[in-house]
């Protein structure tokens, strides 16, 4: 299966393709939050992304606060099948929220902010699916794919696809085609995780996270970074290093509403950039997925799907730059 590019800040309600369709031992991550004024919202994973005829759903989730539960269900050949009901609420009006849908031969398995949630058991062969649709009152900040394990426990072979480059114009492109897994192991976790049985791998991360990139970084490329600002956030940084030289500093400062970018080379810090075209894109309180891509030339950075700012490199070899470092104001709910 060909790994696909996340969607950033899709605008409601949105139906998108899953390329390679869906295969035991994959997750999707939904990153967003709930409007104040929210009754309702569902994600479905459909067997078509056609409005019409309405195709048919493996698997409805549909939160809903007006009754105060979740529900369930699948939609066979224009009818609704019987509902699973859970009452009880993970989300919270006003609030960012983190769900995990991990797919495997039996059943889609949810999480809801780190913790297992529902199990709904396959009514509609996996191999059916095509499109994940969104809808209701929430904001969603990302959808990620993440494709199965294939050596569970070690790291995954430095070998990715060539890929094509981002636009010069601003904007991350949409299309498929970019390498979703640069090769960080999970991390081990820290306390809150998914319980025993449930199936999830307890990738939960811990802040300060520290990383190893297998095989040191090369053009094409790229770091995936999805957590949540917290609410009282001063400042985060997220650094890309290569030894005790810090290749590439992005240092998020709330309180001067600027992101820092930087270099540490040889024990002594560079000339920082500060510019911002598009003014903060980071809010306290809001989740946010940050993306870094290695080009010929030097980073190209993008928040919730849209392009920030080009940084050049400031050391010669790529490949030496194999750390990954998040500190800060911040919790962290998937890299890749």
């Amino acid at each position: 299966m060909a790994f696909q590019t996340p969607y950033f800040t899709p605008s409601l309600p949105f139906t998108g393709h899953i390329y390679g369709g869906l295969r035991d031992g994959m997750m999707v991550m939904i990153s967003g939050s709930v409007q104040r004024s929210c009754k309702r919202f569902q994600i479905d994973f459909q067997c078509g992304s056609a409005p019409s005829p309405r195709p048919d759903i493996a698997f409805h989730f549909n939160a809903r606060f007006d009754d105060g539960c979740v529900v369930g269900n699948s939609f066979e050949r224009g009818n609704w099948q019987h509902e699973q009901r859970k009452h009880e609420m993970p989300f919270r009006k006003g609030h960012p929220f983190e769900i995990r849908f991990l797919v495997n031969n039996s059943s889609f398995k949810v999480a809801v902010d780190g913790r297992h949630f529902f199990e709904f058991l396959h009514r509609i062969p996996l191999s059916r699916v095509e499109a994940i649709a969104v809808s209701g009152g929430i904001e969603v900040a990302s959808i990620n794919f993440q494709g199965p394990p294939t050596n569970p426990g070690f790291p995954p072979t430095p070998a990715f696809p060539s890929a094509p480059s981002f636009p010069s114009a601003p904007g991350f492109p949409s299309a498929p085609g970019f390498p979703s897994a640069p090769g960080f192991p999970p991390a081990f976790p820290q306390g809150g995780t998914f319980p025993p049985g449930s199936g999830f791998p307890s990738n939960i991360y811990s802040v300060p996270y520290r990383g190893q990139i297998y095989g040191g970084l090369s053009p094409s490329r790229s770091v995936i970074i999805s957590g949540t600002v917290l609410p009282n956030a001063t400042r985060f940084h997220v650094n890309l290093k290569a030894g005790n030289t810090t290749a590439l500093h992005i240092n998020p400062r709330f309180n001067e509403n600027v992101i820092v970018r930087n270099s540490k080379i040889n024990g002594s810090w560079g000339t920082e950039d500060r510019h911002l075209p598009g003014g903060m894109p980071l809010s306290r309180g809001q989740p946010f997925t940050m993306w870094i891509l290695c080009e010929a030339r030097g980073f190209k950075i993008a928040v919730n799907g849209q392009h920030l700012f080009d940084y050049s490199y400031r050391i010669p070899n790529l490949q030496q730059i194999n750390q990954l470092e998040v500190e800060g104001d911040v919790t962290l709910t998937s890299i890749s």
